[in-house]
């Protein structure tokens, strides 16, 4: 089952919709055929077969049921049980007397429209299917009434007044349920979305909060060294030069920041710089070249393992590079450290890395899906 909320909502109010269509009809067929079926047994000239025909029309009923609670799919083989359904009718037409056709002896020409919104509740076009079903199930009455010789203009307009009645109700159920159905996923689409700008937003507030700290802390560093060169510090003095250039790589690192919501390989990547930076590492990061797709759970832990070691290992220097492609993210860093030993990442991502002098280069690659 998804997590996303909208889908969850819209789940809930489907299957809440689908319980009230399996209930009408439950309620129908036992409140109301059961009990004619009961008072009109010495009406009838064949009682066994709407014995029968109700039967089967409980059957069709229960498994339809079943069939949609079980699963979100629509009912498979659904126009073999229409086919069933409408039996049902032609068995009860056939138990009753003529004179009962549009009496209250034949109740299955009316209630058989009741099974056909369930059957097709779950249907791609289920209003034309339902339509065309319920036609039908008007027709097989007609032409009942037809072979009887029942087809006179009283028991027509009898007949149409009580069909179109039950097929509003029939039609009027499965529209209201559909249609309460896309209003609460419709709703629970734009709640999800505003959460979804909300969320955005106070993490791009965040994140502006932090690069404005960090200029802070940039512009003070600039300060004290200005106030020292303006002092009489020597420019030519190491300790200076070194702290001009680290201050100089953090002012390019915050100028190419340009994204109001981190990804996630970056942020754990700076968050690793500003450490060696503590420890008066200099690392120059540059922007990431192309677009980090989004990665599956694990990976930017996996692709950030071995350049944090490197970064942690690092002496003086330090230098990240990160590539990307829909294809493959390629995270690698340069420093003057030790050789490395690096467990198994996992998550498909592959580890290599070379020595060069002082300077170690590690690379992680995560070859994509």
């Amino acid at each position: 089952m998804s997590d996303d909320p909208a889908i969850l909502v819209a789940q809930r109010y489907a299957r809440g919709a689908i319980f009230a269509s399996i209930l009408i009809g439950a309620c129908w067929h036992i409140g109301y055929d059961l009990t004619v079926t009961v008072l009109s047994l010495e009406v009838y000239r064949l009682p066994l077969l709407v014995a029968a025909a109700w039967l089967v029309y409980l059957a069709i009923g229960v498994a339809a049921a079943v069939a949609l609670i079980r699963s979100e799919h629509p009912i498979r083989g659904v126009w073999g049980y229409a086919a069933g359904a409408m039996a049902v009718n032609v068995g009860v037409i056939a138990a009753c007397p003529p004179a009962e056709l549009v009496g209250l002896a034949d109740w299955g020409w009316g209630s058989v429209g009741w099974l056909g919104l369930t059957l097709f509740w779950r249907r791609e076009r289920h209003m034309r299917e339902l339509v065309v079903f319920l036609a039908l199930n008007g027709l097989i009455t007609v032409a009942g009434m037809a072979l009887t010789g029942t087809l006179d203009r009283v028991s027509l307009a009898l007949f149409l007044m009580v069909f179109f009645g039950g097929v509003t109700l029939q039609v009027g159920a499965s529209v209201g349920g559909h249609a309460l159905v896309f209003s609460a996923r419709l709703a629970a689409e734009r709640s999800a979305e505003q959460a979804r700008i909300e969320a955005a937003r106070e993490i791009a507030e965040q994140v502006h909060a932090d690069r404005l700290r960090r200029y802070e802390a940039v512009r003070l560093a600039a300060a004290d060294l200005l106030t020292a060169l303006a002092s009489g510090a020597d420019p030519a003095d190491e300790r200076i030069r070194r702290e001009c250039a680290a201050g100089a790589a953090r002012l390019r690192r915050l100028i190419s920041e340009t994204d109001d919501v981190p990804d996630p390989l970056l942020a754990e990547l700076r968050a690793q710089v500003l450490d060696a930076e503590r420890r008066d590492v200099m690392v120059a990061m540059e922007p990431p070249v192309g677009t980090i797709p989004e990665l599956p759970p694990g990976v930017c832990q996996a692709l950030t393992a071995a350049p944090s070691l490197a970064l942690r290992g690092a002496r003086g220097d330090a230098r990240v590079t990160v590539y990307a492609t829909p294809e493959e993210v390629i995270v690698s860093v340069v420093a003057d450290t030790d050789d490395l030993t690096v467990a198994p990442c996992g998550h498909g991502v592959e580890v290599t890395q070379q020595r060069e002098g002082r300077s170690l280069w590690i690379q992680s690659r995560w070859p994509g899906r």
